[in-house]
């Protein structure tokens, strides 16, 4: 773990610098960008962190079948999530050594997040603090073809907030050969694109709700028409369903933006759609505490809660701004520790990075 604190405290200092010293600009809801020297310094070092490591989630699982299996062209299906083999055929002619999988993955991810964040937050330093501290950066290390989908996904958030749902699909599709769960933002591209609060928003808590109340026959029936696919195998998921503290930490800045939601819009005219997004995460995070395969597709909407959260603070009015400030980065810190070092008793292992 104390690679991870290190990698916590170096990226928070230099993307706060990053902001103290940015300059201003009219494009976007931002009116600033960060100093983009500092913003390298900050991916490099999350880059190097998720990049040379060795374990944590399904890591290990990966660099074995990296190693194992050669890919070629010859023998290549384009079938499933094809994509990632392709990626893994083209690293390949490079060297057959692992690391350099879980490097590429690690750097593409986290660059595409870090722009995007770059373009969205409010507090930029605050969205990289809430990357780490609320489990996304982990996660990243921890599914890394739906991390690297979503990331690609999330980097067309332009077109998202812009309504060109063309150019959005094509993205989607492009993600769809690395995850085929990637396809679901098709059709959740029309349900968001809309004003935030409506009675939309009641029926998708609600429908959450009913559910999570009647998820046993709601399962069955899911799994029923999944059939034999390849998603069907997940009825047999054993488990118990994702921790309710996941929940809670993920409804509160949806809480503050509705009490907020006037002066938010006024601020960010565009953040119905982030605001939409975050919602559905947080519906999806419902259901997962009762049977944890439903927080991958939480994976997809994570990223827009953090843009939301550095948008949160500047909903109250001034002399409370420094208070909320601090008090996020208490909670989240505590949020940070109780998960990876009580919950999970995590351990970072690298071949590089070692204290």
């Amino acid at each position: 773990m104390t690679v991870l604190w290190i990698n916590l405290v170096a990226v928070y200092l230099v993307s706060f610098l990053a902001r103290y010293y940015a300059r201003p600009t009219n494009i976007g809801p931002v009116y600033t960008r960060p100093n983009e020297i500092l913003i390298f310094v900050a991916v490099a070092s999350l880059v190097m962190v998720s990049g040379l490591r060795n374990g944590i989630g399904d890591t290990s699982a990966y660099m074995w079948s990296y190693q194992m299996n050669r890919f070629t062209w010859a023998e290549m299906s384009f079938n499933g999530d094809f994509g990632f083999n392709i990626l893994q055929l083209l690293l390949q002619q490079i060297s057959r050594d692992p690391q350099l999988l879980i490097f590429a993955t690690a750097l593409f991810t986290n660059v595409l997040i870090v722009i995007s964040l770059y373009k969205y937050s409010k507090i930029f330093e605050l969205s990289l603090y809430i990357y780490i501290t609320s489990g996304m950066f982990l996660v990243t290390m921890n599914g890394i073809r739906q991390t690297l989908a979503a990331a690609i996904i999330f980097a067309a958030t332009k077109f998202l907030l812009n309504g060109d749902w063309k150019k959005y699909s094509l993205v989607v599709l492009f993600a769809f050969t690395l995850h085929n769960s990637a396809l679901v933002l098709i059709p959740i591209y029309f349900i968001v694109r809309r004003e935030a609060w409506t009675k939309t928003t009641l029926l998708l808590l609600s429908l959450s709700v009913v559910i999570v109340l009647g998820f046993n026959q709601f399962s069955s029936a899911l799994f029923s028409v999944l059939g034999d696919s390849r998603y069907g195998q997940y009825s047999n998921a054993s488990g118990e369903g994702a921790n309710v503290m996941r929940v809670v930490v993920n409804a509160i800045p949806l809480i503050v933006a509705f009490m907020g939601r006037h002066k938010l819009k006024s601020l960010f005219p565009q953040s119905d759609y982030i605001v939409n997004m975050a919602i559905i995460g947080l519906v999806f995070k419902l259901i997962s505490t009762q049977q944890w395969i439903f927080a991958r597709f939480s994976i997809y909407f994570g990223f827009y809660n953090i843009i939301l959260i550095s948008w949160v603070v500047s909903l109250f009015v001034e002399r409370e701004k420094k208070l909320i400030y601090y008090c996020i980065l208490l909670f989240y810190f505590l949020y940070f520790y109780y998960e990876s070092v009580i919950s999970l008793g995590l351990i970072y292992r690298s071949d590089y990075l070692t204290w």
